[in-house]
């Protein structure tokens, strides 16, 4: 919407009734409701929101990260309607949606992909065969789905008919489709994207990579730019094979193509997401300012790149942190509720998107997830020493956030290291979680500082409380008769 108004186009929003005072339904030109908090009878209806856009007057559609997003439907509907949608054709979202047929896709162009099985296995058995073939440990995957749903690492034959009928339960509850395929686990994977853009004029650039290998049950956490073991000849291959993957399907607009990388620097793809990414943010960032939005408006009206050239040389190093409405001590549970109070942060090469303010009530229908805050600097030192300042700024009062969680991965040796993989959350999840001794002693300290004052002005009152007979009104008034005399 910030584009937009940046472009003189005018916006419309659509809400559900407990996001009727959500920041973004201000910030748009005209709003209109289209239902209650069920997704399925509100976010999720098509009709809903085409009736709107008829309403409105409006030529565009922006899906935005969730919902529709991604659904080959609800962008045949938008074409069909005459409208225009802001993200690539149904057939892009059709050829990578299911995960096995991008697969065969891939393999088809030439693409490396993780060793595993092409199609969706039928029964247990059948995964025990492929596990056997390709080695232990191998990972189970929803071939309808992502984000971490219907997914399980096996280590070994005896756990794995227990890992299949889980994951392919959680597959049915998540996607309505509960078949699942089988790739063999990387020892130490780390998960890096590319992000890549496509016009209807044939040009395909990359803008480099985003290093997201800190995540917690399979969900990003804190992303980076550029990763710290991508080099120039790396990033060059990585971000030409997305570029080749984007090609494959006839891509069109803003999508990311993620990578499985492991030990030895290999990489595997792994998925593409047919949108713009919630960490988008630190590639515009490195990228001297490049409005990744504003390019998505351009393309869909039908104009050409205005570089096709991609970029490979980052400028500086940028990092992403998720501010969740959660609380990591009770097991990561959602917190929603009203926030009290807001202060922000500030200072160079900070940025913070959000959808916030002071008074507003986090909904407990949806992704907890509030605030995206981002830092620069010109080294990755600099980016992280500027991130922890700007979280330690941030103050969110009413509810519990991850804030100072996210602070501990910041400054935890591993993450400052630059070497960790995918693993690092679980395998530090204690030390994550123990008491902070340095926030324990600042405590402490203040305690000590606020009972010496208060010790301090009692010993005074009991001083003065002494000499009142000698201050008594009574002489005093006296003493004031007797020296006007």
């Amino acid at each position: 919407m910030r584009t937009c108004r940046e472009l003189g186009v005018r916006t419309v929003a659509v809400y559900s009734e407990p996001d009727r005072a959500s920041l973004h339904v201000r910030y748009a030109g005209e709003a209109y409701p289209i239902g209650p908090a069920a997704s399925s009878e509100s976010y999720l209806r098509i009709d809903k929101i085409l009736a709107v856009a008829k309403k409105s007057g409006a030529e565009a559609i922006h899906p935005g990260y969730g919902f529709l997003s991604e659904n080959p439907e609800f962008a045949t509907a938008v074409k069909d309607a005459g409208l225009t949608l802001i993200g690539p054709p149904a057939s892009s979202m059709i050829a990578m949606g299911e995960k096995t047929r991008a697969r065969q896709k891939m393999i088809a162009a030439g693409v490396p992909v993780v060793p595993g099985t092409e199609a969706a296995i039928e029964t247990a058995e059948e995964a025990l065969a492929e596990a056997e073939k390709a080695g232990y440990p191998v990972m189970l995957k929803a071939a309808a789905g992502g984000g971490g749903k219907g997914m399980r690492r096996v280590d070994d034959a005896a756990e794995l008919k227990a890992a299949f009928e889980a994951a392919r339960r959680e597959a049915e509850a998540s996607f309505g489709d509960g078949r699942i395929y089988l790739e063999k686990y990387l020892l130490e994977p780390r998960h890096i994207e590319i992000q890549i853009f496509a016009d209807s004029h044939g040009n395909v650039v990359h803008f480099g990579e985003r290093e997201c290998s800190v995540q917690r049950r399979h969900q990003k956490v804190i992303e980076e730019t550029p990763s710290p073991i991508v080099d120039e000849a790396m990033r060059e291959q990585m971000g030409e094979v997305a570029c080749q993957a984007a090609r494959a399907v006839d891509y069109l607009g803003a999508g990311t193509v993620e990578f499985l990388v492991d030990a030895h620097r290999n990489f595997y793809f792994l998925e593409m997401n047919t949108r713009l990414q919630v960490e988008h943010p630190i590639t515009e960032m490195v990228n001297d300012g490049v409005d990744l939005v504003k390019l998505q408006l351009e393309v869909a009206a039908g104009r050409p790149l205005a570089t096709t050239e991609s970029t490979r040389l980052p400028r500086g190093h940028a990092i992403e942190a998720r501010i969740y409405a959660e609380d990591p001590e009770q097991g990561f549970l959602p917190t929603p509720g009203r926030i009290s109070y807001l202060r922000v942060p500030g200072g160079p090469g900070v940025r913070l998107d959000s959808g916030i303010y002071a008074g507003w009530e986090v909904p407990i229908h949806y992704d907890p997830m509030i605030a995206k805050l981002c830092a620069r600097g010109p080294d990755r030192e600099t980016a992280i020493a500027r991130l922890d300042r700007a979280l330690s700024e941030l103050e969110v009062t009413g509810l519990r956030t991850n804030v100072a969680w996210l602070r501990r991965v910041l400054r935890h040796p591993t993450f400052v290291s630059g070497h960790y993989d995918t693993g690092f959350l679980d395998a530090a999840k204690d030390e994550l979680l123990a008491p902070d001794t340095d926030s324990l002693h600042e405590v402490a300290m203040l305690a000590g500082a606020i009972y010496s004052q208060d010790r301090t002005r009692r010993l005074a009152s009991k001083a003065l409380g002494a000499r009142a007979p000698e201050q008594s009104n009574w002489k005093n008034e006296g003493r004031r008769r007797g020296l006007s005399r």
